[in-house]
């Protein structure tokens, strides 16, 4: 790994260039609220972050990124557009990849406006694609918009399209309820004798935990209106299933999609908004031939990301984090902005990663 020295003095060229292309320099306190995390992510992000006590101000986290406090600062500045940029210390937990450092620089481009979003899109992207240049990265992208309006589309209840939409960024978990919607799994037993009993309170013994007897009760009375839920269709799930398949560079993935729209017309114009990006990075210069879209892009990645997702990996590298990465986050600036949503995207540079595959070349 390069000295901190350099890779601070790489952070400041990029931050610079940021600066060069109209964004503000900003900068966020390490220390940030737990409650907004929290909030935001649920008990999850305990797993990502590194948490401690306050005397004055509570429950705080190591910031585990800039994201959240910029788009706190741009709602409180009461600015519809704007560009911003910032290096500094990011902390996350790696339970997952120990090899990996828990604390490093990220210097990152976020861009508030609502104008045009896709072109929007494209500058960003086309940005971080200009730091990167020469060092034979392959650009990923991908679109978590047409996979939830996918979802918001299917012939099933209000319910289980939120539980759906509850755990996108879940791969695991979506495949399961994929599966027990559509009937491929079977109902467990203990479940079934759960549903079936007339009172399934009847021997449950002393109460413990947090929960009340009514919320136990309404949990069981929505899994016994599930249980008389029609299956959702083979037909549906096997373009859901393709949707998550597609990987082709953007122009190929983009027939494929419009394919799938024909039998799945709620993602239509979803995917009308990708042919839009995709030109719009066209005239930045960037062949969209050499971009791939990834269906199933981005589903990984902190739950904010709500649209257009990316990322450059170094293929001869696969060990490695991607070396950028960002996407649309608009459903997170309408939650911290009090219902007052100002349409943003971003993007991030790890400069250590960019070092490390720089002296590689040398």
């Amino acid at each position: 790994m390069s000295p901190i020295s350099d890779i601070r003095a790489e952070a400041a060229r990029l931050r610079a260039r940021f600066e060069a292309a109209g964004a503000r320099a900003v900068d966020c306190t390490i220390l940030q609220p737990a409650g907004t995390l929290l909030d935001l992510y649920g008990e999850d992000i305990r797993a990502r972050a590194y948490t401690t006590s306050d005397p004055a101000q509570g429950e705080v986290m190591l910031r585990p990124d800039f994201t959240v406090p910029v788009v706190q600062m741009h709602s409180d500045s009461g600015a519809e557009v704007a560009r911003y940029t910032y290096a500094g210390e990011v902390f996350r937990r790696q339970e997952e990849h120990p090899e990996r450092p828990s604390e490093y620089i990220q210097v990152g481009y976020e861009l508030f406006d609502g104008s045009a979003p896709e072109a929007a899109d494209a500058e960003v992207f086309a940005l971080i694609h200009a730091q990167l240049d020469g060092l034979g990265l392959r650009a990923a992208t991908g679109d978590i918009g047409i996979l939830t309006t996918a979802v918001a589309g299917l012939k099933t209840s209000d319910r289980r399209k939120a539980a759906l939409m509850r755990h996108i960024w879940r791969p695991r978990r979506f495949r399961a309820l994929l599966d027990r919607f559509s009937g491929k799994t079977p109902v467990p037993p203990t479940r079934a004798a759960l549903l079936a009993a007339e009172d399934p309170m009847a021997r449950a013994g002393v109460q413990i935990g947090l929960r009340e007897a009514t919320e136990i009760a309404a949990r069981i009375a929505a899994l016994r209106a599930d249980a008389t839920e029609p299956p959702l269709s083979r037909e549906e799930v096997a373009l859901i299933d393709a949707l998550l398949n597609v990987r082709e560079s953007c122009c190929f993935a983009l027939q494929h999609l419009r394919d799938i729209a024909v039998d799945l017309p709620a993602i239509a114009n979803a995917v009308d908004r990708l042919a839009v990006r995709i030109e719009a990075i066209d005239i930045r210069g960037i062949d969209p031939q050499t971009v791939e879209f990834e269906g199933s892009y981005g589903r990984t990645s902190l739950e904010y990301y709500d649209g257009f997702v990316f990322g450059f990996h170094a293929p001869a590298r696969p060990g490695l984090p991607p070396v950028a990465s960002g996407g649309r986050y608009d459903a997170l600036t309408l939650r911290l902005g009090n219902g007052q949503g100002r349409p943003a995207v971003g993007g991030v540079i790890r400069p250590d990663i960019l070092l490390t595959l720089r002296e590689g070349r040398a």
